[in-house]
């Protein structure tokens, strides 16, 4: 590996040779007259070539990516229903790379968008590479890959125009959720919060595919892969994300960047669902079709080992953007079903690689297995591997490079018997297309099933067509009549006046992200924003500072410059002052995840002459945002949040009203470094630390309060 930042380096062209001048093409001049270039300047020539072929064909899909590498470590075998070694080995530390990304948008556009996202997992093994290529969702929009070109043609920019970019809320996605209804169970999930996660460190992953798990005994089972994170499943509101779209589109990427580079490496449990594949049939959905979840009432999620993400990359372009999964790579001891998506993403995937990268991509680092790898391939555009021998066939008269046994770990395909008629069918229970996406809905929190609501009518207000949003209210008639007809008022639709089928009110587990709590609860890596102006409390600031600091959370500091202020009692002549990270215009309340105003009268003087000031409060209490002012603070917050039912404290008391911890006289006790987490704390720093270890306060929105403000 290279380091561009040794000292003792010198400029040299692509073929080693030093060179004194990289700024200057050779050329005829002289003190007084610039001539012509000359041709002759290959190095020149070279360094300008090579930039006009810097780019690669982008992705289809999942252009925007941002990945880190990491370790899987096995704590329980799987050996009942596997014999892969990455599996049943638990002495075993395999390296991962860990590819996250949206799928419709460009490399270009934003990291918050409403979409799928991608979680890609590429594991190291000892025995070769065995790729997850999946989502933030465990199903997706069609059951055959024939329908692949069809679902992204129809969610990327339209054809005529090219518009919009990175959205689905066009007249031709919904034109194609509509007439292709076995997509109905995935666009529910999709609208819902999962499409706008807090981060890639907390959302779920999801191998989507039904593979298949061979153990030493000959035995199948069909399989599902879960990743959950310890840090629990948290999403943005709508309007929060998206104004970061456009305030900070890399959001995602700096926020597994700075976690990682600051040692709180992201941890996901890694869990399989397995069901005998003697009983596939036995069930009232078919196990094999990508649209449909394993109801885990019936099939648990067995939870085997743990992933962690502890490394940057060292270089964009050659690791995360290079790197390539493809869903056929799978070591012995793990197999393929006869999922028909599974089956054309195993054509797909290898050869989409091969437009992008070339023939020789598996060569490339971050693509190499770390086993040995010896065959007979040779030759193609930008081989690396230098194989010696005479002879590059089997067989050979020196039965060199043979075939492995079993027993030396060959890939043995499992030997599954097939019979039945050539003809282009599926089985008649995937042609049941709405039964999960009730299940779904149902099992959904109540401000949830609003965001949902609510994502539907942002979708289909954008399509200008009536024949979209009309249907589409039709096809909602069959999941909940009520969620159809908030919908309808809302873009205009034919109000329903009755249900397509009959809600059964079945629910399930583990689908709400309410189900997902942290691990342990924590504050660590939440950024919190500190408002202070000339004249702030330094002791409230520095003690809530530390305390948050100290419980692994990110404070920054937000002044109305980014030059020294003051404290109470301090001057520019006494030559102290504190340098803020940031201005008020520089950055906005959606860049955090919660907010707190230390006290001053004067500081608070200042920030209420701030628009910008009162517009961090208003919008953080519309996000639903923990909120923490202590002193003449509470005042601020107060009237810029005086909606009926909010409280304040008026004394040393400290009051939690809606996620708004307030404590209007502060004393010593007051300030606490030590935090226990724990609800209804008498100190104002564990309060505040507690409520915004909730994420959101969401029945600030229920009692309709966030809609009260203006943000």
């Amino acid at each position: 590996m290279k380091n561009y930042m040794d000292s003792n380096n010198r400029i040299t062209t692509d073929y080693g040779v030093k060179q004194t001048n990289t700024d200057d093409w050779l050329r005829v001049a002289s003190g007084d007259k610039t001539g012509p270039a000359l041709l002759e300047d290959h190095a020149s020539r070279e360094k300008i070539h090579r930039f006009d072929h810097e780019r690669i064909p982008e992705r289809v899909v999942h252009a925007r990516g941002a990945g880190a590498f990491g370790t899987f470590k096995l704590f329980e075998s799987a050996s009942d229903v596997s014999s892969a070694g990455v599996l049943t080995d638990t002495s075993r530390t395999t390296p991962v790379f860990l590819r996250f990304s949206t799928v419709l948008g460009s490399r270009g556009s934003a990291d918050t968008v409403r979409d799928v996202r991608g979680f890609a997992v590429k594991f190291y093994t000892e025995e070769g590479n065995w790729d997850i290529v999946g989502n933030d969702i465990p199903v997706f929009f069609i059951q055959d890959a024939l329908k692949f070109p069809d679902v992204i043609h129809s969610g990327k920019p339209e054809p005529h125009n090219e518009i919009p970019q990175a959205q689905t809320a066009h007249n031709n996605f919904w034109d194609f959720q509509y007439l292709h209804s076995e997509a109905t169970h995935m666009f529910m999930w999709a609208m819902s919060d999962r499409g706008i996660p807090r981060s890639y460190r907390m959302m779920q992953g999801f191998g989507v595919n039904t593979y298949k798990l061979i153990n030493a005994k000959g035995e199948s089972h069909l399989v599902k892969f879960h990743f959950t994170p310890h840090l629990g499943v948290h999403s943005f509101v709508w309007d929060e994300a998206l104004k970061l779209a456009g305030q900070d589109p890399d959001f995602h990427r700096k926020d597994l960047w700075t976690a990682i580079e600051g040692g709180q490496y992201p941890k996901w449990d890694f869990g399989i669902q397995t069901i005998p594949e003697s009983q596939a049939d036995d069930f009232d959905f078919d196990p094999l079709d990508a649209t449909k979840i394993w109801p885990e009432e019936d099939f648990p999620v067995r939870y085997i080992g743990e992933l962690e993400l502890n490394r940057n990359p060292d270089e964009y372009f050659p690791q995360t953007e290079q790197v390539a999964f493809c869903t056929g790579h799978v070591v012995p001891g793990i197999g393929f079903s006869d999922d028909p998506l599974l089956q054309g993403r195993n054509f797909s995937y290898s050869d989409t690689q091969l437009s992008r990268l070339g023939v020789n991509w598996q060569e490339l680092p971050i693509n190499k297995p770390m086993c040995p790898v010896m065959n007979q391939n040779r030759d193609g555009a930008m081989r690396h591997s230098i194989t010696k021998g005479t002879v590059n066939y089997w067989p050979n008269r020196f039965e060199a490079t043979k075939p492995a046994t079993a027993d030396e770990g060959g890939y043995v395909d499992f030997p599954q018997k097939v019979a039945g008629m050539k003809t282009r069918l599926r089985s008649k229970k995937f042609s049941e297309h709405y039964n999960q996406a009730q299940l779904f809905y149902n099992s959904m929190s109540e401000h949830e099933k609003m965001h949902i609501m609510n994502a539907l009518s942002f979708e289909l207000d954008h399509c200008d067509d009536p024949v979209v949003y009309k249907r589409m209210v039709e096809r909602l008639c069959e999941i909940d009549l009520d969620l159809a007809r908030g919908v309808a008022e809302m873009v205009g639709a034919d109000i329903p006046e009755e249900a397509r089928r009959v809600n059964s009110g079945k629910r399930s587990k583990n689908l709400s992200q309410e189900d997902f709590p942290p691990k342990n609860l924590t504050i660590a890596t939440r950024m919190v924003a500190i408002l202070i102006a000339d004249g702030y409390d330094s002791i409230a600031y520095n003690a809530v500072k530390a305390a948050l600091a100290a419980q692994g959370a990110l404070p920054f500091t937000i002044a109305p410059r980014r030059t020294p202020i003051y404290a109470a009692g301090e001057s520019k002549e006494s030559g102290k002052g504190l340098v803020p990270d940031h201005n008020l215009e520089g950055q906005r309340s959606t860049m955090y995840d919660a907010i707190f105003i230390p006290g001053g009268a004067d500081s608070i003087a200042t920030l209420r002459k701030n628009g910008r000031a009162l517009h961090y409060v208003r919008e953080a209490f519309g996000h639903l945002k923990s909120i923490g002012a202590t002193g003449e603070a509470v005042a601020f917050v107060k009237d810029a949040c005086q909606l009926p039912g909010v409280t304040f404290s008026e004394s040393n008391d400290v009051v939690d009203s809606y996620g708004v911890v307030t404590a209007s006289q502060t004393e010593v006790n007051s300030f606490k470094e030590a935090i226990s987490l724990a609800k209804g704390a008498k100190d104002f720093t564990t309060a505040f630390s507690y409520a915004i270890s909730q994420h959101k306060n969401y029945q600030r929105e229920l009692d309709g309060l966030a809609n009260m403000v203006a943000y």
